[in-house]
């Protein structure tokens, strides 16, 4: 299936990077992994962003070897708190813009995957983090798992369980690679896999049955609805090897809607532990990020979300 030595964990200290390194430390478990656990020191002062404020970098925060040791030491606390036998975890600290640094250090180390929180603290920082968050979405070539807020003043969270897991596919090469994950954590977890394709009501996004109905005046729109889904079923079909039943319990659906809501709704309903979801790939279509399906379920999803990126 697939191989994750290497985790990479961006942590700010709040609770929230506190479940992600949770969420890192239950896959290394299952995968044997590594932990690296980064914090990215700003180099710029929140004042430089404020309005009427010099150039960021001018004046900016250089850290000196006792900060260095302050904040090795923190984040030993930090690590430590996480129940983590036989896991090898490793801090590091990068100083710089924070996006920039992640995915540099995701580069140096080869990381199988990058677990991180979607928010931050509070006010700025969490709006902070959340473009941070973006930037690697967009960005990173490895698989990237976003843990998203938690309520903070609930109980303590409990131990990460992936027993629900929901991976959404249009067939195209990205969802499929997330479909590869999928299985493989539904193996290692032990978990129920719900595979789903969500069906727009658009005439185009089938073209060999479009081009059919165009072409044959005897076919009906609803003669064409049929086929598309008659194609799709196929294709989901087939999506799944057969030896996969022998190790993980899997169920496909087939739903007809606005694939962003629909995938939300369908983990809702099955209180689903982690969506899995492919992501095209560069170009054009990062810059329509902010309003793909991804975002849409990585921005809105209560439980964490998987993305793979077409390499």
């Amino acid at each position: 299936m697939i191989e994750i030595r290497r985790i990479l964990c961006p942590i700010d200290f709040s609770d929230y990077s506190r479940r992600a390194l949770d969420h890192a430390v239950a896959i290394a478990r299952w995968y044997g992994s590594t932990i690296t656990v980064l914090h990215v020191c700003s180099t710029t002062p929140v004042a430089a962003y404020a309005p009427g404020a010099p150039t960021p970098g001018v004046g900016s925060i250089v850290l000196t070897e006792a900060d260095r040791r302050e904040l090795l030491a923190e984040m030993t606390r930090f690590i430590e708190a996480e129940s983590a036998p036989g896991i090898p975890v490793e801090a590091m600290i990068r100083e710089g813009a924070a996006a920039a640094e992640i995915l540099s250090q995701a580069t140096d180390l080869k990381a199988d995957l990058l677990v991180m929180g979607t928010h931050g603290r509070s006010g700025f920082e969490r709006l902070l983090l959340g473009s941070i968050t973006e930037k690697v979405l967009r960005k990173a070539s490895c698989p990237v798992l976003t843990v998203p807020r938690r309520h903070p003043d609930a109980v303590p969270a409990a131990p990460v369980l992936f027993k629900e897991i929901l991976c959404a596919v249009d067939f195209s090469a990205p969802s499929m690679q997330a479909l590869t994950y999928a299985m493989s954590l539904a193996q290692e977890a032990d978990a129920r896999l719900t595979v789903v394709h969500v069906m727009t009501s658009g005439l185009d996004d089938t073209p060999e049955l479009y081009d059919t109905m165009i072409s044959d005046s005897r076919l009906s729109l609803a003669d064409y609805r049929q086929r598309h889904e008659d194609s799709a079923r196929e294709r989901l079909r087939q999506a799944i090897p057969e030896a996969v039943g022998s190790y993980c319990r899997v169920e496909t659906m087939m739903i007809r809607g606005k694939p962003g809501p629909a995938i939300l709704r369908i983990a809702g309903e099955r209180q689903t532990d982690v969506i899995v979801i492919g992501i095209q790939g560069r170009g054009a279509a990062d810059l329509m990020f902010l309003g793909s399906t991804t975002h849409h379920v990585v921005r809105a999803a209560s439980c964490p979300v998987l993305t793979l990126r077409q390499p």
